[in-house]
């Protein structure tokens, strides 16, 4: 794979099509990436000792790395 973490891409697909972000992470065994603010989803939390409160919480789901375009390099 050749999108790293720190790397600049852009979503050429999918609902998310034309957004750009930095790659959080990426997921090498199931070829995806997790890019920050694309492809936020709602996820319920339970409250437990990390999280008080519990509730709806915004997060970034992967995407898989067919779907992003590499614009600019982290070296």
């Amino acid at each position: 794979m050749k999108i790293k973490k720190g790397d600049l891409v852009k979503v050429i697909s999918g609902r998310d099509r034309g957004k750009e972000g930095k790659v959080v992470s990426v997921l090498l065994g199931k070829d995806r990436v997790i890019i920050e603010s694309v492809n936020v989803v709602k996820r319920h939390v339970k409250p437990s000792k990390k999280n008080q409160k519990g509730g709806i919480i915004d997060m970034e789901a992967s995407i898989h790395v067919s779907n992003v375009k590499k614009i600019a390099s982290v070296e």
